[in-house]
């Protein structure tokens, strides 16, 4: 006697049809998860990057001195703010510095001003104390700075982020024939670190914070 033994086919190929769906549904889930999370993330990474861009830079004769005024966006990244909570001085420098223009060679310098800021975290008082004096800071120098107490690292920073009237330059130092240019620099000094955080700051982006610009000035400033 012969047994003959048929497959379902019709159920076969519905198996075989429904798979790839099914597999193509668990792998939208997945990507739909991944999305939510990515996104959900972005807000707070974008918070955290470190920023630096000048918004204003202007030159104006007030009486017989040239005053600049500036303003500077500034947003520090996580390793700077960790370094400030853990009792490390962050220390800032503005510089102005009028080039007189040469044509024939490199243009040279006639006067200039900066400004320099060191800034740290009170753990006790839980406050922030920002120190500006217009050279390095130094043990010595750091005694005669004036410092300002802030609640906040927002309000300390908005402090250094702008300059208004800064006395830059005495218009009797300058020729009215001659043609002048502001090189406008700002940053981060680095060099003002511990030595550990020096090595650290590197190869981090987030310390290398500087920005610089130029601005021509026009001869009725001068005369």
């Amino acid at each position: 006697m012969m047994v003959f033994i048929t497959h379902d086919c019709k159920s076969g190929l519905d198996a075989q049809a429904l798979w790839p769906r099914a597999w193509l549904r668990r792998c939208a889930g997945w990507l739909l998860v991944w999305a939510c999370v990515f996104l959900s993330a972005l807000p707070s990474a974008w918070a955290q990057t470190p920023a630096i861009e000048l918004t204003e830079l202007r030159i104006e004769r007030q009486d017989a001195a040239l005053v600049l005024s500036s303003n500077v966006r500034l947003e520090l990244g996580p390793a700077v703010e960790e370094a400030l909570l853990k009792g490390v001085a962050i220390h800032f420098v503005a510089e102005a510095t009028l080039m007189r223009e040469r044509w024939y060679w490199y243009d040279t310098r006639v006067t200039g001003a900066a400004r320099h800021y060191r800034l740290a975290y009170q753990p006790l008082t839980r406050r922030w104390r920002l120190s500006t004096l217009s050279e390095a800071m130094g043990a010595a120098a750091s005694a005669g700075s004036l410092s300002q107490p802030f609640e906040s690292l927002t309000d300390a920073l908005s402090a250094i982020r702008r300059n208004l009237n800064w006395k830059v330059a005495e218009v009797s130092e300058l020729d009215a024939d001659t043609k002048y240019l502001l090189n406008f620099q700002f940053r981060i000094d680095t060099s003002q670190l511990p030595r550990p955080f020096q090595i650290t700051a590197g190869g981090q982006n987030e310390w290398n914070l500087a920005l610089s610009r130029n601005l021509r000035l026009s001869s009725e400033l001068v005369r």
